[in-house]
């Protein structure tokens, strides 16, 4: 069992500039590298801001030239802002480092936070993040027109659905009835230690969403705990719930480096 320090950097009127946060970020990523610090979660709500990982296209970015930050995690285009709990957590981890199992713990400490709200959600394989399942096909309501599940434009690579009405809009993957993310995961490991982390929807206003193509997803849309539920919630409610599962799960999770298989000799 390792120790785990939570910092709530500021929410509602103290909410964080997102390059404040990064620099943070940067700050207590080389003090956990030398032992000066412990583990630690940085808790915080961040103005409107766009930031996209490594592999996002250009396709993917707001058709108006919106400014996006650049930034050095792992995943696609996202966007951060009020309404929105998001967390940095920042562990050593031994090497090498088991990526794949950090972002599954994360994870699972956001499943049990929805489902103390009284909402279901789950993992979708091969996607990163926590989702809200959407209805089977045939149980989804008719929109008029051609089935959006079965429209050819989503298997062409050239469909781009900021451009086709409302209907496509992220944001309206509830009235859909289709998959839709709750929460993004984006992490990034140097020296051993975990940078960046989860951003968690609670209240906030998801049109925001409707001028990228968060995570790159066209075929999925956003949620948050509100919507969902239909009724408010607020960070406030929300931030010591997920403060406990995080601590339950960091501080109690066996922590292995990641297998390397060897190639089987010639």
């Amino acid at each position: 069992m390792s120790e785990l320090r939570f910092v709530r950097m500021g929410f509602g009127a103290e909410r964080v500039e997102y390059q404040e946060a990064w620099d943070e970020q940067r700050r207590v990523h080389a003090a956990r590298f030398a032992d000066e610090v412990p583990d630690t979660v940085l808790l915080l709500e961040h103005p409107p801001v766009y930031t996209a990982g490594r592999r996002t296209a250009d396709s993917e970015r707001p058709l108006d030239g919106t400014p996006v930050v650049d930034v050095d995690r792992g995943g696609k285009i996202t966007w951060h802002g009020p309404g929105q709990l998001v967390g940095y957590p920042i562990q050593k981890l031994p090497r090498p480092v088991d990526v794949v199992a950090h972002v599954r713990r994360l994870e699972e400490a956001l499943i049990r936070t929805c489902a103390e709200f009284g909402l279901e959600t789950t993992r979708v394989e091969g996607r990163s993040g926590v989702w809200v399942l959407g209805d089977p096909v045939e149980q989804r309501p008719a929109l008029g027109g051609l089935s959006l599940d079965f429209d050819p434009r989503l298997t062409d690579e050239e469909f781009d659905p900021r451009l086709n009405g409302p209907e496509y809009a992220p944001s309206n993957a509830g009235q859909r009835r289709e998959d839709r993310k709750i929460a993004a995961i984006g992490i990034r490991v140097a020296k051993g230690v975990t940078m960046h982390g989860f951003a968690l929807n609670v209240n906030p206003d998801n049109k925001w969403f409707d001028k990228i193509i968060p995570c790159g997803i066209r075929d999925a849309g956003v949620a948050s705990l509100a919507n969902e539920l239909g009724r408010d919630v607020t960070i406030e409610e929300v931030l010591p719930v997920v403060e406990r599962h995080l601590r339950d799960i960091l501080e109690n999770a066996e922590l292995k480096p990641r297998v390397i298989e060897k190639a089987p000799a010639a």
